[in-house]
Order: C-alpha cells, then structure tokens, then sequence
C-alpha cells in the first residue's frame, strides 16, 4: 500500500498494538464440540479481568500442565520476556487465537482443531470442565481496519477460529471472500456475519497434493477493483505457496497481505509471520 493511498485514505492504515505480558490461570467451564474435528473450550478465572484482545487473528499461549499434574507451570514476566522455574521442566506451550472474550463474564473461548497428534489435540479431546490451563499473552495486536473496500480471508482448520471472529467484527455490508481447505464437508461451520460474504470450500481429498484445491482456487478467485487486503494462515509450506501466488500471479501489493504459519506439517509448535 503506498504513501499517496494512505495520505487519501488514512482510515486505511495499519497498526501494531503492545500489551503487557501477563501469565494467567484459568478454568474449564464448557466444551462443545462444534463438528467431529473441531472442539470450543471456555475458560473462566478473576486473572482475566484485565485480558485485552484487540485483533481477531490475536495469538496467546496456552501452557497445558505436565504428565500426571493436574496445574500447568507458568513463567513469570522477567524484563526480557517470560521466566520458567530452571528447577522444573519447561510447560509445553502452543499458540491458539483467542475466539470470544467476554469481559463481564470473565470468559474466553478458545476452539481447537483436531488435525494432528499433539499435545494441544490431545489435551483438547480429553477437555472437561475443572481442568486448568495456563495463559499467556497477547504481547501486541495487529490491527487490519474493517474499512478496505474487500477484504480475502484464507486457511485451513487452524485458521477457522480467526476467521469465524473477523466475520463477526466486518460491519454490515463489507465485502468479504473466505477460501478454506478443510479436510472433508465435516470439518465445515457456518458463519455468523453481517458482512456480504462469498464463501468457498476446499478439501484436501480433492487434490493428490496438500494445497492443491485451495492453490488452484486462489488462481481462479475474482479479485475486485479498490482497496482490499488479504489475510492468510494456516500450514506454513502452503501459506509461502499462497503469499506467493498472490503476489506474483494475482499482482496482490505484499503490503496488502498478511501470511502466517500456524503450523508446519512434520514439525510441533510452529507459529510465525511470513514475510517473504
């Protein structure tokens, strides 16, 4: 996005917001299950009077507690980032989005797909209300305005809860595209949104290789005239494979692009932005 845009539309600009690491306890209080490969778990707890949450695609950390133990280990917040106890082992950690916060409830729904083997999809299919996790963050916010004239919103299952909270916050008419690869008609939800919404399904068995539907549908996507911005997470090999695509095929301007790893298959606990 260039200067001269932003000096015509200033309601347009991106921002980056930084909050205070805090490290919380929370409770279980109800798990649904929301399709046989996605689970909804709400927590509850006094620690999350002050929890501030001020960009759908937000990540926290959730440390789940040890084998045999029934509280996670939380760090401290040290001056250079979290402290762990050197005389216990470190809590395993994986970063989700923070679904729904209720403030005045004092709770935060956290939605968990259950895509692969890991200690998260483990934990999440046991989850019962009583159990504790322990949560920390978010550092900081990227906040992308409502106002583009389009917005494309892209992913798998671990995009979902983003996606599902970015239709939510659209105002009433934005014209908005999803393109989501799930693994069958199953692993589907429905949106609740006011926006103008063109939605588009992909699943994996549709394509020998991973990304395959979703890939040669972005190529197919009508992009419209004006100001749009398109965010993008899921599989780190197939969001480099979409930013991409976006950019070189599509003529996308990068600036207008926001691409993230939410995991990387054969690999645990990946989660990062990628810019290139």
């Amino acid at each position: 996005m260039t200067d001269s845009i932003l000096q015509d539309r200033p309601d347009l600009e991106v921002t980056r917001v930084r909050h205070a690491l805090t490290f919380r306890l929370v409770q279980v209080t109800r798990v649904q299950a929301l399709n046989p490969q996605f689970v909804r778990v709400t927590f509850t707890g006094d620690s999350l009077e002050d929890f501030v949450s001020a960009s759908f695609d937000d990540h926290i950390k959730l440390f789940f507690p040890a084998p045999g133990e029934t509280m996670p280990a939380l760090p401290q917040a040290g001056p250079n980032g979290p402290e762990f106890d050197p005389s216990k082992p470190r809590p395993v950690a994986r970063d989700f989005t923070p679904r729904r916060f209720d403030r005045e409830a004092r709770e935060l729904d956290i939605e968990f797909a259950l895509h692969e083997a890991g200690p998260a999809t483990a934990w999440a299919a046991q989850a019962a209300p009583g159990q504790y996790l322990g949560v920390g963050g978010p550092r900081g916010s990227f906040v992308i305005p409502t106002q583009f004239d389009w917005h494309l919103l892209i992913g798998d299952e671990t995009a979902l809860p983003a996606i599902a909270r970015r239709l939510e916050e659209l105002p009433e008419g934005t014209r908005v595209a999803t393109l989501i690869e799930v693994a069958d008609p199953s692993a589907r939800i429905e949106f609740d949104t006011r926006a103008d919404l063109y939605a588009q399904w992909r699943y994996r068995n549709e394509s020998e290789h991973p990304g395959g539907a979703l890939l040669l549908a972005l190529r197919e996507t009508y992009v419209p005239e004006g100001e749009g911005y398109v965010w993008a997470a899921g599989e780190a090999t197939l969001m480099r494979a979409v930013r991409t695509l976006l950019c070189d095929e599509r003529g996308i301007d990068k600036k207008r692009i926001r691409a993230s790893a939410y995991w990387k298959r054969g690999e645990q606990g990946v989660h990062e932005t990628i810019d290139g």
